[in-house]
């Protein structure tokens, strides 16, 4: 995996490039005019935790989270999409953010109390909250002549092409309306399931040894293709049932093993299409399993690498000033190559 290339201008271009200033508000004008009502503003702010080391651990991970994991898929689609054959679904983006999300977990762990927690529980509540909104989105896309305000449109981190929207860009006017709260809630339910086994069976491989953290990847990210054999090219029409998913029942709910059993059982339910892309190859691409030990060994490597060269950058330069204005400063030190 490539580092990603750099799309800095000239200075004098981006200067001249850079819009105006928005002019000055009220308060901010007075602020400035009065030391009295500045010292009794900044009062209130540290009374309501603005400018805390927990509140710039909080915008810090917020940085790093946007710079750092949200643009991974996108750069790097071309051997997610190609080599790994991840389809271009949400489910896919999750995947790939994840693993970067834990990378830079890893790190942060190792920062000094209190610092190690609150920088992990800023990346994760922004990961999840950039999640939902992206949950939202994909659920009730918006279309140009939509009723909603514009600026309830706007994502809580940048867009993604690396994956698509159904009707996303569907020109008949959608009523106004949000995305089912039933649909979001056990959306994010299985997303949060999701992110703690990666991170468990990422830790386990860590420590462990490459081949646990190759399985890791098989599991994760080459979505266990081939667990259960691989169907080769044959007039037996039974050598056709290729179509088999991956499905996970730790943790499976009651309910929902019930409904399992009512639809004909776990075979049954492994050979049904949930639309997420990710299942057996056929007998006609049965090849692309060969080049699977060679994917994991790189992602493994990719990984090992990272974990070093993330260990070798110095706590100081992760954690920052510590000043609210200055929280995106040095993030550029700790990007993912």
């Amino acid at each position: 995996m490539s580092a990603p290339e750099n799309r800095e201008g000239p200075p004098h271009l981006e200067q001249q490039n850079q819009p105006p200033p928005p002019p000055q508000t009220w308060l901010a004008r007075q602020i400035k005019q009065s030391p009295v009502a500045r010292q009794a503003f900044f009062r209130l702010l540290n009374l309501l935790g603005y400018g805390s080391a927990k509140q710039y651990a909080g915008r810090r991970a917020f940085a790093m989270y946007t710079n750092l994991c949200i643009p991974r898929p996108d750069e790097e689609s071309q051997f997610w999409k190609q080599e790994c054959h991840l389809p271009p679904t949400f489910q896919s983006w999750f995947t790939v953010t994840n693993l970067h999300v834990w990378l830079l977990t890893v790190r942060l762990r190792a920062l000094p109390a209190p610092h190690g927690t609150h920088y992990i529980q800023g990346l994760i509540d922004h990961f999840f909250l950039d999640v939902e909104d992206r949950v939202r989105a994909v659920l009730q896309p918006a279309s140009p002549n939509v009723l909603t305000p514009q600026h309830n449109l706007v994502p809580y981190t940048r867009p993604s092409d690396f994956y698509t929207i159904a009707n996303g860009h569907n020109s008949r006017p959608r009523p106004r309306g949000k995305a089912p709260e039933r649909l979001v809630t056990r959306q994010m339910k299985i997303f949060k399931e999701q992110w703690a086994g990666m991170g468990m069976s990422f830790d386990l491989g860590l420590v462990r040894s490459d081949a646990e953290l190759a399985g890791a990847v098989w599991r994760n990210l080459l979505g266990a293709r081939g667990a259960k054999g691989f169907a080769y090219p044959s007039d037996d029409a039974d050598a056709q049932r290729y179509f088999r998913r991956t499905v996970n029942l730790a943790g499976g709910e009651v309910e929902k093993l019930e409904s399992i059993e009512k639809r004909g059982g776990l075979e049954a339910e492994e050979a049904r299409d949930d639309g997420s892309g990710m299942h057996d190859h056929p007998p006609s691409e049965v090849d692309k399993y060969v080049a699977y030990p060679e994917v994991m060994a790189e992602v493994v490597e990719y990984v090992r690498r990272e974990l070093v060269r993330l260990e070798s950058i110095p706590d100081e330069a992760i954690i920052g000033k510590g000043r609210a204005a200055r929280c995106v400063e040095g993030v550029g030190l700790v990007v993912l190559r």
